[in-house]
C-alpha cells in the first residue's frame, strides 16, 4: 500500500479498503481501469490490481502531475523543495499554472502547491494549515515506483471506457458527485451523469461506481447492486453517506 502525495476533492483515502474489498475475484478480470483517477488512492492501495492497469483523468494539470511523478520524481522533488507554506506561494502557484513558458515539471510542482496548501484540497482558498509540504512530497518516489507499470491516460470518460472495454475489463469509477460538480476544475454536467449511466448500462466488462447517497442517483442506478456505506466527513463533524454501485 502506497499513500498518494496529494489530497483531492472526493478522494477515497478513507474508503479505499472498503472499495477494494468489494472488487470482483481476481480471476474475473485481467485489466483494471480507473476512469476518474483523481489522487489514485484506490489504485495505490495494492501493489497490483491486474496485468494491465490504467489511470485516467480529464484534468490536464493532474495528469501532468502524475506523469511527472512516474518519469521525473527526483526532478519534481527538487522543484517542490524550492517552495514553502505561505499565502503568497499559494496564489503565485495558481497564477503561474495559467501562464505559458513553464516546463511540465515546473507546472507539476505548482499544481502540487495549489492542492497541498488549499482549504479542503479544493485548490481555490488558502488553507492556513501548518502541515509541512515535504512530508507529502516524500511519497513521490514510492508512487513513481508503483506507477512504472501503469498506463496514464488523459481522456474523456466516455472515450476511455470505449477504448478499454472488454468482457474481462474491470472499471472503477469515482465521478464528480451529484450536486458538487462546481468543486472540480473540469466541467461535469447533468448530461454527463446521464451519459455515464447510459455507457455503464451497455458495458461489456465489470464496474464498481462510487457516488454520493442521493435519491436521483439511487433512481438512476436502480437496476444495479447498490450498497450504502459511511465515512468520516473531512469538512465537518459526523459521517458522510456514499453509495457503491456495481454490475456484479
Amino acid at each position: 500500500m502506497t499513500n498518494s502525495p496529494i489530497p483531492r476533492v472526493g478522494g477515497k483515502k478513507l474508503l479505499r479498503s472498503d472499495i477494494c474489498g468489494r472488487f470482483p475475484d481476481t480471476g474475473k478480470f485481467d485489466r483494471y481501469i480507473e476512469v476518474f483517477g483523481g489522487a489514485a488512492w484506490v489504485l495505490l492501495y495494492k501493489d497490483k490490481h491486474a496485468q494491465l492497469e490504467v489511470y485516467n483523468d480529464a484534468d490536464g494539470n493532474l495528469v501532468n502531475f502524475m506523469r511527472c511523478i512516474k518519469y521525473h520524481s527526483g526532478e519534481l522533488q527538487r522543484e517542490i523543495d524550492g517552495f514553502y507554506n505561505s499565502r503568497e506561494m499559494f496564489f503565485d502557484a495558481i497564477e503561474q499554472l495559467n501562464c505559458r513558458g513553464f516546463t511540465d515539471i515546473q507546472r507539476a510542482a505548482r499544481y502540487f502547491i495549489k492542492i497541498r496548501l488549499s482549504f479542503g484540497s479544493g485548490g481555490r482558498q488558502y488553507g492556513c494549515s501548518k502541515k509541512p509540504l515535504q512530508k507529502s512530497a516524500d511519497y513521490l518516489s514510492s508512487v513513481s515506483e508503483r506507477f512504472q507499470s501503469v498506463v496514464i491516460e488523459h481522456k474523456n470518460y466516455d472515450d476511455l471506457i470505449k477504448v478499454y472495454d472488454r468482457p474481462k475489463a474491470f472499471f472503477y469509477l469515482n465521478p464528480p458527485y451529484y450536486g458538487t460538480e462546481d468543486m472540480y476544475d473540469v466541467v461535469f454536467t447533468m448530461d454527463d451523469h446521464l451519459k455515464l449511466n447510459q455507457r455503464l448500462n451497455s458495458i461489456k466488462g465489470l464496474f464498481l461506481l462510487s457516488y454520493n447517497d442521493d435519491p436521483f442517483i439511487r433512481e438512476l442506478y436502480k437496476n444495479f447492486n447498490i450498497e450504502a456505506v459511511e465515512r468520516n466527513n473531512n469538512m465537518s463533524k459526523g459521517s458522510y453517506k456514499e453509495l457503491l454501485i456495481r454490475n456484479y
